[in-house]
């Protein structure tokens, strides 16, 4: 398989009184051309910074210490932002997971969607007609809108974000990200506000983007239960680090290597948990300012020893996966 995107040693910090804090150290993955995959982990653990990362849209106040992206053969990293446009919205789009901060309270859904191929289009100097490319542009967004599961397309075409629902503003923000074609789509918690009809419908177009173009998508989730059925792969991710990454099969997903991972499974509810209570974690994720050396986990690793908390572990490789603990669950 042929790698479409490759992040490479990405080391992220904020600046605090001149003392620089990482909020994504040392992370290392691919992103094949045609494949699904999941990005997994509790709120706060880099999930959604590791995505801003890959779209050149990280907060002011976040830096790129060191570290590669790779797109396509360019280091996205050091691409000046004439450059970077031509790609972003357009190659590589993205779902937000703030979506009515991200949808423009002034500007009617059908115009924000249509400004998404305009801005393709114009990178790609295609545009010949620009009145006939309007009315094909407004067709193609009535067609997303549709496929999206809206009854009464031309409505929402013409509503502001306000006169929406939480669900539909999901939607409309999937179209937007979607109406390119990207070679790849970042989908940050892509269905969290929808209601589950909603859900259904975002997840089958990602996946039918998937099939249909090769579309190759990076499922931002905390959630294993939302992704087991569309994802290929999966990383771990917490306190800014990967723990675990492998092949998202059932037997995977019952057998975790990381303590981390398994926890996060014992939390899911199930047929099989039904009346029972649902485990959590105890502790919490540490903020940045109280990061250390060792594996970040450790704290409330019930399997933590010394050396857990002196030096992150190396890597392990068993059985297609890989695991950065000291004593994975074998």
């Amino acid at each position: 398989m042929t790698h479409l995107l490759e992040v490479r040693g990405l080391t992220a910090a904020v600046n605090r009184n001149g003392k620089f804090l990482k909020v994504l150290d040392d992370i290392n993955f691919s992103v094949y051309e045609g494949e699904i995959m999941a990005l997994l982990g509790e709120s706060g653990c880099g999930k959604s910074l590791t995505a801003l990362s890959i779209a050149g849209l990280l907060p002011t106040a976040v830096k790129i210490l060191s570290g590669e992206i790779i797109y396509s053969n360019q280091n996205l990293v050091t691409l000046n932002e004439k450059r970077l446009n031509r790609i972003r919205g357009s190659e590589i789009t993205m779902i937000f997971q703030e979506t009515r901060q991200s949808l423009n309270p002034l500007l009617k859904a059908g115009r924000q969607i249509t400004e998404s191929l305009e801005l393709s289009v114009i990178n790609k100097e295609q545009i010949k007609n620009r009145k006939e490319q309007k009315t094909r542009n407004k067709e193609l967004a009535l067609e997303m809108l549709e496929t999206l599961g809206f009854e009464q397309a031309q409505k929402i075409f013409d509503s502001y974000p306000h006169q929406l629902s939480g669900g539909m503003c999901q939607r409309v923000m999937t179209a937007i990200a979607a109406i390119t074609k990207p070679r790849l789509l970042l989908a940050d918690e892509p269905s969290s506000s929808a209601d589950d009809e909603s859900r259904e419908k975002i997840l089958s177009l990602l996946l039918d983007m998937n099939r249909k173009f090769k579309t190759s998508v990076l499922v931002i989730s905390h959630d294993l239960s939302v992704i087991g059925r569309y994802c290929s792969r999966f990383i771990i991710m917490y306190a800014g680090k990967i723990v675990e990454e492998g092949p998202l099969e059932m037997q995977e997903l019952r057998s975790p290597l990381h303590p981390y991972t398994k926890a996060l499974i014992n939390a899911i509810p199930g047929k099989d948990k039904r009346g029972k209570p649902l485990e959590n974690i105890s502790g919490k994720i540490p903020s940045i300012e109280d990061r250390f050396s060792g594996c970040p986990f450790a704290p409330r690793c019930p399997k933590a020893q010394n050396v857990c908390k002196e030096t992150f572990p190396p890597v392990r490789s068993i059985d297609n996966r890989k695991v950065f603990c000291y004593f994975p669950e074998l």
